[in-house]
């Protein structure tokens, strides 16, 4: 395979232009960059156009590679100089796919029946919104919701906090914050807004039912007209001195206490397990 050195070949600019957010919605294109990101978006089937590797990366990550030669994607062997040139990060891993956009359309992404939904609304920061969207991976929410005043998904430092999880659940985009909440609610869903000025904490609400979270902006919260969208404005208990949690820890708490609420409620323990002996 020849490797690829000159940052000025078309094939070099097309992908290096995706870092731009007009380049990636007219592509409907993204970057995904390092090893974990590159696994998950060849997991999904059509989403990988073509992968760049350095040398020492086909070694150390054969099983990618080999993973996209056998679905027929195209592998460009890449200097060190090349790597750098597409690549977001002070020292590249060495792998970089081209991928297709993944997001779906809101009434795909939460249908009736979904139980646990992240809302993002305001959120600018992309290493926040791409945390909140592994955590609520994680949490096993059924999806994530990006508002049309929020940062784009496919934002490089966001794919990279989502740590493959933006291949993992649905993901909708672009919807303004009050076609969002009524979407959730019409799905069956109660929305609790998340703010540090609430007069109730998540100690005192009851979170066994479906939930859609609504998360606000880093630095401002939520305004008073989309705090009064949703059914209820709870508050994350601070039970030391710090002043404040920062979004992506708030959203964490809050995503994960409705998920160990309801798989409660799913799945009681009538008989503890009988220690080990």
């Amino acid at each position: 395979m020849a490797e690829l050195t000159n940052i000025r070949s078309p094939r070099v600019k097309a992908a290096r232009r995706l870092a731009k957010r007009a380049f990636r919605d007219r592509d409907r294109a993204f970057l995904a960059e390092g090893p974990q990101a590159v696994r998950e978006a060849l997991a999904v089937e059509g989403v990988t156009v073509e992968l760049f590797a350095t040398a020492d990366a086909e070694v150390r990550h054969a099983d990618i590679v080999a993973a996209a030669v056998a679905r027929g994607i195209p592998v460009h062997r890449s200097s060190g100089e090349v790597m750098t040139e597409l690549t977001q990060t002070v020292t590249p891993q060495g792998l970089l796919a081209v991928c297709r956009f993944v997001h779906v359309p809101l009434p795909e992404a939460v249908p009736p029946g979904a139980r646990l939904v992240a809302v993002l609304a305001h959120v600018r920061d992309p290493g926040n919104a791409g945390t909140v969207l592994r955590t609520a991976d994680a949490a096993g929410a059924d999806a994530v919701v990006f508002t049309d005043a929020s940062v784009d998904p496919y934002n490089g430092k966001c794919v990279r906090a989502s740590a493959g999880s933006l291949f993992h659940l649905p993901v909708a985009t672009g919807a303004p914050v009050p076609d969002a909440v009524r979407h959730a609610r019409q799905a069956g869903l109660r929305v609790l807004a998340a703010d540090g000025t609430a007069t109730r904490t998540l100690d005192e609400v009851d979170l066994s039912g479906p939930t859609a979270w609504l998360f606000g902006n880093e630095a401002w919260g939520l305004p008073p007209e989309l705090l009064e969208l949703a059914d209820e404005v709870v508050r994350v208990p601070i039970y030391g001195r710090a002043e404040s949690l920062n979004l992506a820890t708030a959203a964490a708490v809050c995503l994960y206490a409705s998920a160990r609420v309801q798989r409660q409620s799913l799945y009681p323990v009538e008989h503890p397990p009988t220690p080990a002996s």
